[in-house]
């Protein structure tokens, strides 16, 4: 008999999405299903679910929920079974799901999260009828959902909460505590106290049975000081509690020989038909229509986490060496005028679209020799690991995720045969400067070049492996037997 999980998230693609922690949320519940684990996914009934949901029947109806009454409704979406919290009082809101028109977050996110976690825990122990084996809580929105468990009646459902960035952690002023309806004694040192408020993402570090980062070296690098933001004490505290299983994408969704949004469908097996998608790319930048020129992409939020202001720094390296630069995405607003200064001040040599587009992310994967991904920390992230599976190698800095799934070129990876990519570190302007050049010198070494590509291609970035991971340890805190 399948294991069942509840699966709790603010966003799950492709009902809603703000980033990579959507494409995981949307695609565990499939890669999971074969390996015994039958997920039901959890969601905030924003107006884009509602709409998905259509006439889904009503499973639940709660009479009060932090100011008003809600119901749950349950129906199949996209194949994952849904059931979507109908709070409008705190979801029926349009836009963005976190952030009010102008960029400031929403006053009450902390209530409507709890909300999410309080309604998560009523339904994990049975609200529904049966309980579920086990919680898997994503991040600080869904954290709360473990103490909610720990401290109510039993049966206490256990919870493995999965933390996809340590730097957004759900910190509210303390008037937040006495709307939970949990006891005096949760808010604690051992609980959800934090700096005299309320610590969302805290609290699931705190009472979650087991607590996973989304790729090894994360989890190793949020238990230092440099990189736990704070938290990196309690998270050495849970000693092997905490665990790294790194992200997947799917690989049938993310497939160039099927991809029906590309000019030219391509494979490793048949490379050739991919030389269209580098000129179409071209074209819808405004970059000059050259096939023996590098063309480097950046596709992803414009923010100083990312090392974009490292890449703009680095453009006297990438235009010296006669490569192109196209550059796709949204955010910090000093760093998206930037972008589009470099691309006046560059006419041919680079080409800037602000915004997010997943039809042009494609085709910059697609077309683009080489994608650039210098964050300064990155948990897992997703770009890499779809620039693999498009044949454009990925030129990342040696942190999180991206030090665990790209094997850098240097030169016994590449006597090997081995090579998908190119790392670099420390992170800053002269060290991507340097990757940009080694980059460049392999681009102009085709049979060297054609082999990164093909390993590239040939990478697993599916979540087979990570699945059988997740199984495991769903197996391990319901104490059932794998």
């Amino acid at each position: 008999m399948a294991l069942r999980v509840l699966a709790l998230a603010s966003e799950a693609f492709p009902l809603v999405k703000t980033g990579g922690l959507a494409d995981v949320v949307g695609a565990l519940p499939g890669a999971l299903a074969p390996v015994g684990i039958a997920v039901t996914t959890m969601l905030p009934g924003y107006p884009a679910v509602m709409q998905a949901m259509g006439a889904a029947p009503q499973v639940l109806a709660l009479a009060e929920l932090f100011g008003g009454p809600a119901r749950v409704l349950r129906g199949t979406v996209a194949g994952m079974d849904v059931l979507a919290l109908d709070a409008p009082h705190l979801f029926a809101r349009p836009g963005n799901p976190y952030v009010a028109p102008g960029g400031r977050e929403l006053e009450d996110n902390g209530t409507r999260f709890a909300a999410l976690a309080a309604a998560g825990a009523l339904v994990a122990r049975g609200a529904l009828g049966a309980a579920f084996d086990v919680v898997h809580a994503h991040d600080w929105q869904a954290a709360l959902v473990a103490a909610y468990l720990r401290f109510g009646p039993l049966p206490r459902v256990p919870v493995v909460f999965t933390i996809h960035n340590l730097a957004f952690q759900g910190h509210f002023p303390a008037w937040l505590f006495p709307l939970l309806g949990l006891p005096a004694e949760a808010f604690a040192l051992g609980g959800l106290e934090y700096h005299g408020g309320v610590g969302l993402l805290k609290a699931g570090i705190w009472f979650a049975d087991r607590i996973t980062t989304v790729s090894p070296t994360y989890a190793t690098e949020i238990r230092t000081h440099e990189g736990g933001m704070g938290l990196d004490g309690l998270l050495r505290g849970r000693g092997g509690d905490v665990r790294g299983i790194l992200n997947g994408i799917d690989d049938a969704e993310w497939n160039p020989a099927t991809d029906a949004r590309l000019p030219a469908r391509f494979s490793a097996a048949d490379m050739a038909p991919r030389l269209e998608n580098k000129r179409a790319l071209q074209r819808r930048f405004g970059l000059e229509e050259r096939d023996d020129v590098p063309l480097f992409g950046f596709v992803g939020r414009l923010a100083w986490q990312k090392g974009v202001d490292l890449i703009l720094e680095a453009l006297p390296w990438l235009l010296g060496s006669g490569a192109q630069l196209a550059i796709v995405g949204t955010g910090e607003a000093a760093l998206e005028e930037r972008c589009r200064g470099a691309a006046a001040a560059n006419a041919g040599r680079i080409g800037t679209v602000i915004g997010f587009d997943e039809g042009l992310a494609r085709l910059l994967y697609a077309g683009a020799d080489a994608v650039l991904v210098p964050s300064r920390f990155e948990p897992c992230g997703l770009a890499q690991l779809c620039a693999l599976r498009y044949g454009a190698a990925p030129v990342v800095a040696r942190v999180g995720g991206l030090a665990d799934t790209v094997i850098d070129a240097n030169e016994m990876a590449v006597a090997a045969g081995c090579a998908t990519g190119v790392q670099f570190s420390p992170v800053g302007v002269e060290m991507l400067g340097a990757a940009i050049d080694r980059t460049v010198a392999l681009y102009r070494q085709p049979a060297v070049w054609a082999r990164v590509q093909a390993n590239a291609m040939a990478a697993d970035v599916s979540w087979a492996r990570s699945a059988a991971r997740y199984a495991a340890l769903f197996h391990e805190v319901a104490g059932a037997d794998a």
